[in-house]
Formats: C-alpha cells, sequence, structure tokens
C-alpha cells in the first residue's frame, strides 16, 4: 500500500483510538469516591450464598430498605439464642412493622436441623442456623418446589471448658478426638493429672453444633458411650463446675465468660495452641470483667473450631423477602454491632 493510502488508515485508527480513552475516563469518572459498586459477597456454593442487596456496613437498621410489614415467624440453633434476646429486640424497636415471633418445635428440643425442617414444612419464614444446609436438606427444598439459601451473618466458634481446678495448657484436636471417641479416659494420657475424664455433650441429634463437632473433630465417628448427654448447656456447665475432671464443648459465647468453668485452648498441633478468649485469663470474674471472644483469632481462623451463623431463606417463595430482609437487618452496620456486642464476631 502507497504512503498516500495509508495515511487516511492511520488517522481513522488513532480518531478510534482516542474515543475509546475519552469513553473509558467517562464510566470511570462517573463512579465518584464512596459510591458502591456491589454488595460483598461470599463463596457461591452450599457453604456461603451472596449477600442480599440492601445491606451495607454504615447502614443503621432505619437506613435498611424493602423492609415489609407484618409478622414472621423463625427459630432455630440454641446458639443464635444471645441474639434473639439482645440483637432482635433491638432490631424490632427500630423497625416496629418487621415483628418477629419466635416458634418452639413441637415434641422435640430447638436446633438448626428441626430450624431448618420447620421452615421445609411451612412454619416458619426463615431459620436460624449454626451449620450449613445439608444435601438431603437441598433435596427436599427442591421437591417441594423452592430453593433454600444460607445468608451468612456473624462467625462463632466452639470453645472447649473444663473444670476451673484443672492444670491444662491446652488441647490439640487430635487429644480432643480421643477424649470423645474413648482412646482418652484419663487426663494423665495427656500429660494431665492423674484423673479420670467426664466428657459431657448434648446429644448428636441436638443441632449443629454437635453435629458440627462430630464432623470436624471427630471425623463423623461416633460419640462414646462413656460420654455423658446432657439436654441444655447450662446443665453442663453446673455438672462442669461440680466435675473435677469434667470437660465439655459448646458455643463460644456460651462458654467463654462463665465464670465456673475455664475455656482451654485449641490447636491443630500441640506448638500452636489458641485460645478462645483474649489473653490474659480472668481467673476470677468481678461485675463486667469476663474473659472475652478471642476475635482477631476467630476471623482470621487461627483458632480451629470456628464456624458461620446463616439465615435460612425460602427462595422462590413468599417467605424470601422476609428471610432476606432479617438478614438485611443484621449485616447493617449497626446489626453487626449488636451482634459484637451479644459475643460473637461480625463479618463485616
Amino acid at each position: 500500500m502507497s504512503q498516500k493510502n495509508e495515511t487516511p488508515a492511520l488517522i481513522l485508527s488513532l480518531l478510534v483510538t482516542a474515543g475509546l480513552l475519552a469513553g473509558g475516563f467517562w464510566l470511570f469518572f462517573q463512579q465518584r469516591p464512596g459510591d458502591e459498586v456491589t454488595q460483598p459477597s461470599f463463596p457461591n456454593s452450599q457453604s456461603d450464598q451472596p449477600v442480599p442487596s440492601g445491606a451495607t456496613a454504615s447502614d443503621g437498621f432505619a437506613q435498611v430498605q424493602k423492609v415489609p410489614p407484618g409478622l414472621f415467624s423463625y427459630g432455630g440453633s440454641t446458639s443464635w439464642a444471645p441474639i434473639r434476646l439482645a440483637v432482635d429486640s433491638a432490631l424490632q424497636a427500630a423497625r416496629p412493622e418487621f415483628r418477629l415471633r419466635y416458634v418452639e418445635p413441637t415434641g422435640t428440643a430447638p436446633s438448626s436441623t428441626t430450624g431448618i425442617k420447620m421452615l421445609l414444612d411451612g412454619q416458619l419464614s426463615f431459620a436460624q442456623s449454626s451449620r450449613p444446609i445439608t444435601d438431603q436438606e437441598y433435596q427436599q427444598a427442591q421437591q417441594r418446589g423452592f430453593t433454600l439459601t444460607q445468608i451468612p451473618v456473624a462467625i462463632d466458634g466452639l470453645a472447649v471448658a473444663v473444670n476451673p481446678t484443672l492444670n491444662l495448657p491446652g488441647l490439640t484436636l487430635e487429644q480432643l478426638k480421643g477424649i470423645y471417641t474413648g482412646q482418652i479416659t484419663n487426663w494423665q494420657q495427656i500429660n494431665g493429672t492423674n484423673l479420670p475424664i467426664t466428657a459431657f455433650s448434648r446429644d448428636a441429634k441436638s443441632g449443629g453444633t454437635v453435629e458440627l463437632f462430630i464432623e470436624q473433630v471427630l471425623g463423623g465417628q461416633p460419640l462414646a458411650a462413656s460420654v455423658q448427654i446432657v439436654s441444655t448447656t447450662t446443665q453442663a456447665l453446673q455438672k462442669l463446675g461440680a466435675t473435677p475432671g469434667g470437660i465439655y464443648f459448646a458455643s463460644a459465647p456460651e462458654v467463654v465468660p462463665q465464670c465456673t468453668v475455664k475455656s482451654v485452648a485449641i490447636g491443630r498441633t500441640a506448638d500452636k495452641l489458641t485460645p478462645p478468649y483474649q489473653a490474659p485469663f480472668v481467673t476470677q470474674c468481678n461485675g463486667s470483667d469476663r474473659n472475652r471472644i478471642n476475635i482477631k483469632a476467630f476471623q482470621s481462623g487461627e483458632y480451629p473450631l470456628t464456624r458461620n451463623l446463616f439465615v435460612i431463606v425460602k427462595q422462590n417463595a413468599p417467605e424470601q423477602q422476609a428471610g432476606e430482609t432479617y438478614a438485611n437487618l443484621l449485616l447493617s452496620g449497626e446489626g453487626q454491632a449488636a451482634i459484637e456486642k451479644a459475643g460473637f464476631v461480625r463479618l463485616r
């Protein structure tokens, strides 16, 4: 091609390039500093689902949009009890049009499992769970013409507690497994005092906390026949305080602040033991001076027994908006602050 013919093509190419650059700069400056591009999201799998729209980290309860009026039934995990007591009452005071009614299951104890079952059966508008949805629950929902979504709203952890007189630096996950499968029966076997171990637990079918423990710590093995079954954490803590060789596990906010028991450090290996509480350990409770959750270790995953708390939402159903609204309220700035005050670790 001659130089004469190349000139118009070169000019045209320069004009197209300039136009593309100008368009790019225009789009860039349309997004002003502080504008929110997308909502934060979590891995889109059976573990976590995207955060619904309408909740930002700076919002208070009053700023959350599209809150439906009405009375909505909910229930589920006992680990959520501190949130139901403190957080839910605050959000209802701020949004009186969004009324909540906690529903106890009939003929069985409340748990993540019973809450999800009640949601599947149409007894709840949404459920609170301390474990992910199972494949079977997903399938049951699909068979009934809708789907289930789990929205993480807080970080919780399992804390292991012993009698306060027991001198113990901590436990590895393998040692904890040995205790609850019956392989380790005396504290002397793991460099403790010569004292029989009395392990306490709630029933294996009682909910997400025990299910998570069996899955993550015991590798799916059942609790040993020697494990003493208790009906509630309150009962377990009372027994633990009166049993020198006792041990028990539960949701960290239920255990760490207690004065009658001692939570212990847990590690994947013996040289990396991490306490569920903020050091130094408070040996004697005095008013508000109690042990507090080790927030940094829970957020970073350094503490090995952590989990998310989920709002379980029924999608493609009339109840979907109620469940997503509840999650939005908890994920707002005011909701996350209230969750932290209730003893859990905030996601945002």
